[in-house]
């Protein structure tokens, strides 16, 4: 009986400690905020297993995961040139303004398909440009499905758009991880 009461005890000071430890952890997570490391820097410290791959953009716009396999993200044409939209505008980009990116979205889905526009692509280009269509958010879901399925979910979430209703939607990912090897249609000359 004793020996079941000191276990207690153990159990119960060992979860104090525990405690103790997660507010401190908590308190230090709000300093390096506040001195302006990201979220990404801090889980991959706190995560040493899960490692976030560079990100390298090929010369033919392939998009890979330099992990060792070098692993090729698949993605339909225009979701990867969505992809490479707000992956070229680290600050984000507020989804209401979208119709001012529709040239630029043009532009690199020509890069990927340079064999022209049909009225179709044509069509949906609008579509994903237009916020009062759902069209934006399931091309987000699909870059967030092609990251989940090669990477874990809780790094996966630093590759894909995200953001809070209203505010700018954006990739998370460092901007340090992200090599690009090709050339991008310069917005302004549009």
């Amino acid at each position: 009986m004793e020996k079941a009461i000191r276990q207690q005890i153990s159990k119960e000071l060992e979860q104090f400690h525990c405690s103790i430890l997660l507010d401190e952890v908590k308190e230090k997570v709000r300093k390096l905020k506040a001195y302006g490391v990201d979220d990404a820097e801090i889980v991959a410290v706190m995560n040493e297993e899960e490692l976030f791959p560079q990100l390298v953009v090929t010369e033919d716009y392939k998009v890979i995961l330099a992990d060792g396999a070098d692993t090729e993200v698949k993605m339909e044409p225009l979701v990867k040139a969505v992809y490479l939209l707000f992956l070229s505008h680290p600050e984000g980009i507020v989804l209401k303004c979208l119709p001012g990116y529709r040239k630029e979205l043009t532009s690199l889905y020509l890069l990927l398909r340079p064999y022209g526009m049909t009225d179709r692509v044509m069509q949906s280009i609008e579509d994903v440009t237009n916020p009062t269509l759902n069209s934006i958010n399931e091309k987000c879901a699909r870059i967030r499905k092609a990251f989940s399925g090669l990477l874990p979910k809780s790094v996966a979430r630093y590759y894909s758009i995200s953001g809070k209703r209203g505010e700018a939607k954006k990739i998370d990912l460092v901007r340090a991880n992200v090599i690009w090897r090709c050339k991008l249609p310069n917005p302004q000359g549009l």
